[in-house]
């Protein structure tokens, strides 16, 4: 973006109003942002608030219940996560392709990325006889082990249906449709709720109840992604079985975003280990907090969806103008964003735990720590569309190495909630380290690329 970016800040930081006869008007390139962000933006916050869902419902059986499937969440969410690159690596391969004009290899390099997905899905498998002592390095105590365990096991069977969905909605980003996955993800949250009640409480079965209906849930969307898929490869004909050569370049990319959310997920493993060590109650109102947080994240995330997808498509068409007018309007689409979420969140923040928890502990800390999580979305608003725009840049690398430099700036700040003699202070730290140490450290590591050109590589290949 060359020396001026700084300046263009200034500028993105002010707004822009577009007028035609004295009425406000969104201009083309943000009517472009919004057509593919708001679609995105329900369907990034589907996986969250399938955490939601079952964090409500089974919050109200007991403290031991919420923690536990905290703790659970937090290792089916580690590997989730490590694996979002079936995602963000198939959304620039492909919109790249379509920049190029290379439609059947856009549908290409969706279907190996599906391929990939249910490939890596079947081999998690072998977690399954590891799902208690995966849980048990927590530390907590034994009764929250056992639901915690209980609830990951079961929901490891749904980790393949949940990864094939994650590359075909890569393949139908890159296409610059992010209506369909919108519809399916809808459709698979109400499924959701409606089964976990059912098994929750309609037939007895408490925790693992909630995973069960998360897993059917998740399964029937990838279905309907595979159904989507093949429509496309039919209309462009375009082969579905695996070509490896495909499979390997989409692992080569995602294997540098695998290292980036690898440093992400310790971020948010120690988060959790340090919140175990402060106690039940701190434990369980950090697993409401993160909850919480994973929706808002993934609601301002919806951006950086956006940013993958025309970024990808700029650089595949050489479009640099366009790129150029892209990254300054989705950042200043980002920092509004996150000031209206982060203020609306912290004027929520004193009543809407009561939606979690009836637990009197856990209600008196967690207005503190969501405060907290409101106040740091500004900067989180940024930090999510300058990773989207380098992820669309392919410049996964970068974001590798300097995850890990993000990582030893937060973990001393972190490791101060330990020294804290109340359940309060310890929350609160935690949740400073990572809402402000954290994410500011992740923010100067992004701008400080995002202002050179040096991630601007044109082409489809």
């Amino acid at each position: 973006m060359g020396p001026g970016f700084g300046a263009r800040m200034r500028v993105i930081a002010m707004g822009a109003r577009y007028y035609s006869d004295g009425v406000p008007r969104l201009a083309p390139i943000d009517r472009r942002i919004v057509a593919l962000a708001l679609p995105a933006l329900g369907a990034l916050i589907a996986e969250p608030a399938f955490l939601l869902v079952d964090t409500a419902l089974v919050g109200h059986l007991g403290v031991n219940e919420l923690a536990g499937i905290g703790i659970g969440q937090a290792v089916l969410q580690t590997v989730t996560g490590l694996l979002v690159f079936l995602a963000y690596a198939t959304t620039p391969r492909v919109a790249r392709f379509l920049g190029a004009g290379r439609m059947p290899d856009a549908v290409r390099a969706g279907i190996d990325g599906m391929w990939l997905a249910l490939a890596a899905g079947l081999v998690l498998q072998v977690l399954l006889p590891l799902a208690h002592p995966l849980v048990s390095v927590f530390g907590a105590e034994r009764a929250v082990t056992d639901i915690g365990s209980s609830y990951l096991a079961i929901s490891i069977l749904g980790l393949p249906g949940m990864l094939i969905m994650l590359a075909a909605t890569g393949l139908l980003r890159g296409l610059q449709d992010t209506k369909t996955p919108l519809i399916i993800s809808a459709a698979g949250f109400g499924t959701n709720a409606a089964l976990n009640v059912l098994f929750i409480y309609g037939m007895g079965m408490g925790v693992p109840g909630s995973a069960l209906g998360t897993v059917i849930a998740q399964w029937g969307m990838a279905f309907a992604m595979i159904w989507i898929a093949v429509r496309q490869a039919r209309k462009h004909d375009v082969s579905l079985a695996p070509h490896w050569s495909g499979m390997l370049a989409s692992a080569g990319f995602g294997g540098w975003l695998f290292l980036r959310t690898l440093a992400l997920r310790l971020g948010l493993l120690s988060t959790t280990f340090v919140a175990t060590s402060a106690g039940t109650e701190v434990l369980a109102a950090t697993q409401v907090a993160f909850a919480l947080w994973s929706t808002l994240a993934f609601a301002l995330d919806a951006l950086a969806i956006a940013a993958q997808a025309m970024i990808g498509k700029a650089l595949g068409a050489g479009d640099v103008a366009e790129l150029r007018l892209v990254t300054r309007r989705l950042l200043w689409w980002g920092l509004w964003s996150g000031v209206v979420v982060g203020a609306l969140f912290a004027l929520a923040s004193p009543v809407i735990g009561r939606v979690f928890t009836s637990e009197p502990e856990v209600l008196a800390l967690l207005p503190w720590a969501l405060l907290v999580v409101g106040l740091a979305q500004p900067l989180a608003g940024l930090v999510f569309v300058l990773d989207g725009i380098l992820i669309g840049a392919g410049d996964a690398r970068y974001l590798a190495w300097t995850g890990f430099v993000n990582l030893l700036v937060y973990l001393p700040l972190l490791l101060l909630a330990l020294l804290q003699t109340s359940s309060l202070a310890a929350l609160v730290a935690v949740w400073l380290a990572f809402g402000v140490g954290y994410m500011g450290a992740r923010l100067a590591t992004l701008y400080l690329r995002a202002r050179t050109d040096r991630w601007m590589v044109l082409g489809a290949d």
